[in-house]
């Protein structure tokens, strides 16, 4: 009878779920970005959201609510109802590198948060000043150290995989290099562009338009591979740097214990979104290349990728403050 029982219970609740998702969404839906707007993240949620606002007749509202390298933000949505209406840009510095971090977290970012798609996946570009005496990675290396300690790179925040770029960098080669956190990539690029700090690796899409209208100039790229967006472009792997790799991804993620079918709903038209050809053309103009894949392929990634990142921060010897 227990049994009988729980399973009446068990279909209850399925039912109840899909009876909200043919109705959802009803009323406007808050997508939370914990980055500036402008960044990479940001940049996401504006094309999904304001396509599926489209696709559903109500209002994608995005919300930049900055702080803790996206912490501030997930600490909302994990504390959100979990009802479909508030939802996550969510970033691998946030899911993946904050837990190795942060003493404390007010979040799990396994337990409390439900994947829907790992959207899109992007490197950073090593750029300097266009009038730094440095057009090589190499060269680069050879005047950071020649004045040790005075050379400052700038990044998205502590934790961010601009961040951690910039701390596999100083530990490979073998340079003293000062970090200096900003509040998003775009707070990044006046201070950058005046040379009041030296280098970035700083996201493609906030960097290579200033590398194209010739204000900085891009050394190398962070990904295993070369880009297509700059083919042209040595990784940092070619550069002498074995398995360095600093690609950061972006996708949605809703409070735990959303119904399933209401997760199901957004992930099937994120995913119809992300494959349409002019939105895929366009994340490839900015340098973003699309993945779009299930709630349980997006779920593998985090498990995979935590521990990964643990061990290079641990190496690295990184804490945020």
């Amino acid at each position: 009878m227990r049994i009988i029982r729980y399973g009446l219970v068990a279909l209850a609740v399925l039912a109840a779920g899909t009876a909200a998702a043919q109705d959802y969404p009803d009323r406007p839906i808050r997508l939370l970005v914990g980055f500036a707007a402008g960044g990479p993240a940001d940049v996401m949620a504006r094309l999904v959201g304001d396509k599926m606002a489209e696709a559903w007749g109500k209002p994608v509202i995005i919300e930049n609510i900055t702080g803790g390298a996206g912490n501030v933000a997930a600490d909302r949505v994990a504390k959100a109802a979990p009802d479909g209406y508030t939802l996550m840009a969510a970033a691998s510095a946030t899911i993946v590198t904050n837990p190795s971090l942060y003493q404390k977290l007010g979040f799990d970012p396994v337990k409390d948060f439900a994947p829907i798609t790992q959207a899109v996946h992007t490197p950073n570009l090593l750029a300097v000043p266009a009038d730094l005496p440095a057009k090589s990675v190499a060269e680069l290396v050879a005047y950071a150290r020649a004045q040790p300690g005075k050379v400052a790179f700038g990044s998205a925040g502590v934790g961010t995989s601009q961040h951690l770029a910039g701390e596999l960098f100083k530990t490979m080669a073998g340079i003293d290099i000062t970090h200096v956190p900003y509040r998003g990539i775009a707070a990044v690029m006046p201070d950058l562009l005046a040379g009041r700090i030296s280098m970035v690796f700083g996201n493609i899409t906030a960097v290579l338009p200033l590398v194209r209208e010739g204000k900085l100039r891009a050394l190398a790229v962070t990904s295993p591979r070369r880009w297509a967006s700059v083919p042209d472009l040595p990784t940092m792997i070619e550069a002498g740097y074995k398995d360095f790799d600093s690609t950061a991804w972006f996708g949605l993620m809703a409070p735990a214990g959303t119904p399933q079918p209401i997760i199901d709903k957004i992930h099937q038209e994120t995913a119809r979104i992300l494959a349409r050809p002019d939105i895929r053309k366009r994340f490839d103009e900015i340098g973003m290349e699309v993945i779009g894949n299930t709630p349980a392929e997006f779920a593998a990634v985090i498990a995979a990728e935590a521990p990964q990142w643990a061990k290079v921060i641990r190496d690295a010897g990184v804490k945020a403050e």
